[in-house]
């Protein structure tokens, strides 16, 4: 394994799960403890119409990825806000047309697409320099937003109405960490896909959450498990020769329901144990 690491894409896969996992250390745990994860898969599925038009016109897929899904996430939030339709509903139907968008696009798109597999279940070891450089700006963006934004985020993540009643403009920053939901799906796309963005979103904040209630801490617990489930899975599917994306989301899922399943078993015995006493 360590032979390779001086081959450039194995360098640039190390560095995508590094921007990766910051970027789903900290978004993931907003859309975590806001409950949020429905409207993510929404705006990582809605995403795929901007990988079509990438293929379509010419450009990186990632950039049309990013447009749709900040257009996406706009979209839900206003939608939501301003019509009679129930956020589920909008969120099936942008889901549903952005897939279909998508489809089109690649159909009407000239040539054979060969990494298309890759937008949809992830390919570290394809990210290219000018993928990491927009994977850093987004990064710098989502880092940015949240410092400036962090005690208005916190309230509104553990109690909106008395926000609003505060004074805090809610649905300004419902719609802003949206778009941090959508940029941090970008961020996602090229390590597990757009099919398995919503795992990588959620299971290191969640198992982040087994620990700690503080924001902060969850944070920056979600992302050290965020890194060590990229680089483990990296190194398995390196080992094993199977699909690095794919790899890390069911080793991440596999360690969650591990650690679940024996908290479980323990306070069980701990039960048993009172009770004999």
């Amino acid at each position: 394994m360590f032979e390779v690491l001086r081959f450039e894409f194995m360098q640039n896969a190390l560095a995508a799960g590094l921007l990766a996992a910051i970027a789903c250390g900290i978004v993931g745990t907003y859309v975590v403890s806001k409950r949020v994860v429905f409207i993510s898969g929404g705006i990582a599925h809605t995403s795929f119409g901007g990988v079509g038009l990438g293929y379509l016109i010419g450009i990186n897929p990632v950039i049309g990825a990013m447009i749709f899904a900040v257009a996406s996430a706009l979209g839900i939030g206003v939608i939501t806000q301003r019509t009679k339709l129930t956020e589920d509903t909008t969120i099936g139907i942008l889901w549903a047309m952005g897939m279909a968008v998508g489809t089109i696009f690649i159909g009407l798109a000239p040539g054979y697409t060969p990494d298309l597999f890759s937008y949809l279940f992830g390919n570290i070891l394809t990210v290219k320099s000018a993928d990491l450089i927009l994977m850093i700006i987004l990064d710098a963006v989502i880092i940015i937003a949240v410092l400036a934004l962090f005690k208005e985020f916190l309230s509104m993540s553990f109690d909106r109405e008395f926000s609003a009643i505060a004074g805090v403009p809610v649905k300004v920053l419902h719609l802003l960490l949206l778009c941090l939901i959508a940029l941090t799906i970008v961020v996602l796309i090229k390590v597990v896909g757009i099919i398995l963005v919503i795992a990588l979103l959620t299971i290191p904040a969640t198992l982040a959450r087994q620990f700690t209630y503080d924001l902060k801490k969850m944070m920056g617990l979600a992302t050290l498990f965020g890194i060590l489930f990229t680089y483990a899975g990296l190194w398995l599917s390196y080992i094993l020769d199977v699909p690095s994306g794919a790899t890390i989301i069911l080793l991440s899922g596999a360690v969650l329901f591990a650690y679940l399943g024996t908290t479980k078993l323990r306070s069980r015995r701990k039960r048993k144990a009172t009770a004999t006493e």
